[in-house]
């Protein structure tokens, strides 16, 4: 049902639960109009990755529990807002949306065609709560429309990567543009990196890169550089991955389940990525148990991963309070300006070594004895 977005706001409860996707599936518009109401008494939403900074997480009444910290979510930490951090990964917030089973169910789409809504740029793992919230009538399921959101695409039959308006309770349209993800030019340092990380990577390989400079710089490297023939199987899809495309470089000769196209389950760039995203086929959003799947994952060809690390500093141990979010065994090369530490295979203190010795210069010498005496376990 179309509304008038006062109407629409009107519909959530002063005591009442709700979720959003992730990032770029966060209906804006939506939540800084909630955010003009003071009147909550205990609205919980669980969401995860904000793109924007929404009054309505200060209100008071209103707590907020996220799946996802990015720079918001420690901006509404650190200004005292009432929120929580829910230990999960990606492909495991469907599970936890099932469980929180929320009264609302709110997300971004493009504008209906033919009686169809695109997700747009998030498929993520609210997929299959927004159909329940549908299809629940003591439930609401909130799209939030603008013509500046891509059509995009899934794979048919199961993964149609879209809602129909008889399922939508509350329509609301704005004019909202998608989060942009700027690039700030390359410094030395992360073109140092990622000449480094170029080297794994194969003609044939199949891609996937995360976010920030580093990952953006391998792709926008292997756009101009003679390789080619490469696949994406990518939970993000970025503007370097576009690069790709752009290059001819991208063949999605994957071998894999999802040959001849580029897999995602969200996107997050420039403007021209938005652009050049819509009504592209070649790629499709697929939700997060599949993109994120490892046994899906392993039948690709040649999958390289290139993400960058949080710290780019080599410490003998992490300070007080620092938490792990890739677990050692899962990371088999670890790349700094300073050169390339193989760890797969090596023993605990192996490692600790090889890290030593792509250290900055300055305390290569201090770590590298730490490192010698660095414990088995």
């Amino acid at each position: 049902m179309l509304m008038e977005m006062a109407d629409a706001i009107a519909a959530v409860r002063p005591d009442d639960s709700m979720a959003v996707p992730l990032g770029p599936g966060v209906p804006g518009g939506f939540l800084h109009a909630l955010g003009e109401r003071d009147d909550f008494t205990d609205l919980r939403i669980f969401g995860a990755l904000l793109p924007d900074l929404y009054q309505l997480f200060m209100r008071s009444g209103v707590h907020y529990s996220s799946g996802f910290f990015g720079p918001a979510e420690r901006f509404l930490r650190d200004s005292g807002a009432s929120i929580d951090f829910v230990p999960a990964d990606f492909r495991r917030f469907a599970p936890v949306l099932h469980h929180l089973s929320p009264r609302i169910m709110a997300t971004a789409a493009a504008p209906p065609v033919s009686g169809w809504a695109s997700l747009s740029l998030h498929a993520g793992a609210s997929v299959d709560e927004l159909h329940a919230a549908g299809a629940d009538p003591n439930r609401l399921l909130v799209v939030e429309v603008s013509p500046h959101f891509p059509q995009t695409y899934g794979i048919e039959p199961d993964n149609m990567h879209r809602l129909h308006v008889d399922e939508i309770d509350v329509l609301v349209e704005t004019n909202r543009v998608p989060f942009v993800l700027n690039e700030a030019a390359a410094t030395d340092a992360e073109i140092a990196i990622a000449e480094y990380a170029a080297h794994y990577v194969h003609d044939g390989s199949t891609l996937q890169t995360g976010i920030g400079g580093i990952p953006n710089q391998v792709a926008t490297l292997l756009a101009e550089g003679p390789g080619g023939d490469f696949g994406v199987h990518s939970e993000m899809f970025t503007t370097g991955l576009m690069k790709l495309h752009l290059a001819g470089k991208v063949s999605n000769r994957k071998n894999g389940p999802f040959d001849r196209v580029s897999v995602t389950t969200f996107a997050a760039g420039l403007a021209e990525l938005y652009e050049w995203l819509h009504e592209n086929s070649v790629v499709r959003f697929l939700p997060a148990k599949l993109v994120n799947s490892p046994e899906l994952i392993a039948q690709n060809r040649q999958m390289v991963t290139i993400n960058g690390a949080v710290a780019t500093r080599v410490l003998p141990r992490l300070p007080s309070g620092e938490v792990v979010s890739t677990p050692r065994h899962q990371v088999d090369v670890v790349i700094t300006e300073h050169g390339v530490a193989e760890l797969q295979g090596r023993t605990i203190r192996e490692r600790a070594i090889a890290l030593a010795h792509i250290s900055h210069p300055m305390f290569r010498d201090e770590l590298i004895a730490a490192a010698r005496t660095w414990p088995q376990d």
